[in-house]
This record gives C-alpha cells, sequence and structure tokens, in this order.
C-alpha cells in the first residue's frame, strides 16, 4: 500500500472512529418505574415499555422485579418521543416524553360500563399533589376516601412522598351528575402564588374500559396551587378545564372552596386550525376505509388520531363509538357516542344525537341494565321519531 493511500485510509477511520464516538455519547439512558395505579407501591414485572420517534427504531425493555426498566435511546427524550407501557391484564399507557427518572403507574381494566379510572403522576417536586373528585354530596380525597354512602367512587392510592400515583377510581358515575377533578399542590397550600405546580411534570391519565381515553399536561410557566382539570357533564361527556389558579384555604381544600373556584373557572375553549381540520379529515376518511375492510384496530387509531388533531371533529367521535362497539370496547364505545352527542351540530344533530343514544341503549340492554337502556331510547326517541326507537322502549318497559 502506497504511503498516499495509506494516509487516506488512516484518515477514514479516525474519521469513522470520531463519528461512531459521538453516535455513542449520543445515546441516552432513560429510565423508568411502572407501578400498580390501584395498589399502593406494587411494582409491575414484566412490563413492556417501548420508546417511539417517528422515522426512528423503536426502543424496547422489560420492567424487572422492582418494575424498573432502562431503554438505550439515540433519541432525545423530549415532547417528541414517547414512550408506551404495555402489560396483558391492563390498559396500555401511552405518554410524551421527558420521561427518564419518572414513575408510571398503569390501570387494571375495567369492566364496568359506567366506571373511570383518574391516574395523576408527577415528578421529585413538590413532594405532595392531591387528587380531588366533587360530585353532589360528594368529595373523594385524602381525608374522604370512599365519601358518603353510594357515592360508587373511591381514593385507591394516596401518595405524599413524590411522583404518585394518585387513583381515583369512580365505579359507577350517576347519571345527571356532574363530577370534576382537580390537583391540588398540598405541599404549598398556603402559597397561592407558588410556581411549582406548574413545573412537576404533572400528568393526569383517563381511563374507560380497556383504554386510555384522554391524557391531560399541567400548564407551564404559571403560578398557582390549583389545577383544576376536567370535568364529567351530567350527560357524561368530558369537558377540559385545564386551569391552575391560587387558593389560601384549609389544606384538606373543602367543599366550599373548590366549588367557588370551579364556579367562576371557566370550560377551556380550544381552536383548531384549518390545516389541523383537512388533516383530521383526511385521517377520519382512512379510518372509515379501515373500518369497512374489518381492521378495528386501525380504524380506531386513525379516529383517535383526527381527534387529537380536531377535538371538535363529531363525526370522528361517532365513527370511534361504532369501531369500539363492534371491537368489543363497550365501554369506550359509550364514551365515545356521548361526546358525539355533545358535539352534534347542523342539519344532522338530531340524527347523530338519536343513533348515538340508541347505540347506548343497545349496550346497556345487553348489559341487562334495563332502566339505563330504556333512558337511552327515550332519549332517542326525543330527538328523532323512529319506530325501531319505540319497539326498543316498550321491549325495556316489559322488562321492570
Amino acid at each position: 500500500m502506497s504511503r498516499t493511500i495509506k494516509r487516506h485510509f488512516i484518515k477514514e477511520i479516525l474519521i469513522i472512529s470520531i463519528l461512531s464516538g459521538i453516535a455513542i455519547s449520543a445515546e441516552a439512558v432513560v429510565n423508568v418505574q411502572v407501578l400498580s395505579a390501584t395498589i399502593k407501591d406494587q411494582r409491575i414485572e414484566g412490563a413492556s415499555v417501548i420508546l417511539q420517534k417517528n422515522g426512528e427504531q423503536s426502543v424496547n425493555a422489560i420492567s424487572n422485579t422492582q418494575g424498573q426498566a432502562s431503554l438505550n435511546s439515540s433519541f432525545a427524550d423530549d415532547s417528541s418521543t414517547l414512550l408506551i407501557i404495555k402489560k396483558a391484564g391492563y390498559s396500555n399507557l401511552i405518554v410524551k416524553c421527558p420521561c427518564s427518572g419518572m414513575t408510571y403507574a398503569i390501570s387494571t381494566v375495567m369492566n364496568n360500563l359506567d366506571g373511570m379510572r383518574i391516574v395523576l403522576n408527577w415528578g421529585e417536586l413538590p413532594t405532595d399533589l392531591d387528587s380531588h373528585l366533587i360530585f353532589p354530596s360528594n368529595h373523594i380525597y385524602f381525608n374522604s376516601k370512599t365519601g358518603s354512602n353510594g357515592s360508587d367512587a373511591k381514593l385507591d392510592v394516596d401518595d405524599t412522598t413524590s411522583y404518585g400515583p394518585e387513583t381515583i377510581t369512580i365505579e359507577k358515575k350517576h347519571n345527571s351528575e356532574r363530577y370534576v377533578y382537580a390537583v391540588h399542590n398540598y405541599s404549598d397550600f398556603s402559597i397561592p402564588r407558588s410556581d411549582r405546580l406548574s413545573k412537576s411534570g404533572a400528568k393526569v391519565f383517563v381511563y374507560v374500559g380497556q383504554t386510555l381515553i384522554r391524557t391531560y399536561y399541567v400548564p407551564t410557566n404559571t403560578v398557582g396551587n390549583l389545577w383544576t382539570v376536567f370535568a364529567v357533564t351530567e350527560s357524561g361527556e368530558l369537558q377540559d378545564y385545564n386551569s391552575i389558579t391560587g387558593i389560601t384555604g384549609d389544606v384538606r381544600l373543602g367543599n366550599t372552596e373548590l366549588q367557588g373556584v370551579i364556579e367562576h373557572t371557566s370550560v377551556q375553549t380550544i381552536s383548531y386550525s384549518a390545516d389541523n381540520q383537512n388533516r383530521a379529515y383526511d385521517l377520519n376518511k382512512q379510518g372509515e376505509n379501515a373500518y369497512h375492510s374489518g381492521n378495528l384496530d386501525e380504524s380506531i387509531r386513525l379516529y383517535q388520531s383526527a381527534i387529537e388533531l380536531d377535538g371538535s371533529y363529531g363525526q370522528a367521535y361517532s365513527n370511534l363509538g361504532l369501531a369500539f362497539q363492534k371491537s368489543g370496547r363497550v365501554a369506550e364505545a359509550m364514551w365515545a357516542n356521548r361526546k358525539a352527542i355533545a358535539l352534534a351540530n347542523g342539519p344532522t344533530a338530531a340524527t347523530v344525537r338519536a343513533s348515538s343514544h340508541f347505540n347506548n341503549g343497545k349496550i346497556y340492554e345487553a348489559a341487562g341494565q334495563w332502566s339505563d337502556a330504556l333512558r337511552e331510547y327515550q332519549y332517542a326517541k326525543n330527538d328523532k321519531a323512529n319506530p325501531v326507537y319505540d319497539k326498543a322502549i316498550q321491549r325495556m318497559k316489559e322488562k321492570q
């Protein structure tokens, strides 16, 4: 080999070595812990933990006996990366990063039609965030974990030492009652202008059936020690507050004070760009094609993607309800149908509402919940006359 060729060869080797070194040094280790959302401090072994980023190969790990998983990732631990946790018997968890050093709690599948599970996780500071659920004659929180008799809701897990989870389960949502969920920074209860809640990395995961239906991220760059997150309306629709305010009252955050905050907190209004709406329309059409081809999982994914882009897209919710129902995920179908009812507008609004109520009635009827089915069938008839609805109403009356 000539000296000239040898010099070039050595130079190339050095360049490759340097580039390889850069690639290796850019690799980050993401450490997470997986716990049960409903049993305090129970570590989940054998969960699949996955990091995903568009255009990149996924990174996988399995949680050990301590519920810990380490993933060597070549892409950044930031909001462009998704963390997915899967385990049989549990709902899949999907969350935006940063994720390293965080603890995540996964929810066992719920089988009740009108149930909901709300799971709060956050970072190291502040050490104590508290979950609160308020609804007529009830307030579920650390000092009243089961509420009054017949509340059908409970605080499963309370955490006072950072990270969470804090979990509230609604076993059966009461019809015609409004529920509001909020997070109180107990560590800074006397500091209404603290910004530590907005810096906590807090996330709220909402589960129905076997599905994570909504994730809320704490607003950042905001002062206040109370995060009013969302409401479940009288008819079962989710409404977003996602607002932080400051309070100085009792550290236990009594009903009166929380109700006062709710009454002065506006439901969040979100505008969706024309580009997002157009992309959502395309995804919804793709979902319809997948549905008609019998690919239910793909249709559900596409409808959910459309809704992420345009949360006011009633047709996508209606389609999602049908896909959930056909795939046997009936609690999720009812949730999607209720949102479709709330969003229905224009000349087809009555038809959308009636058909969605009717579908919910069929789900209740199949579960043997005759009075609930009758109510939904009557709602359907109120929106639009149809002999099918009349027959369903009569059928339920005969079963009473």
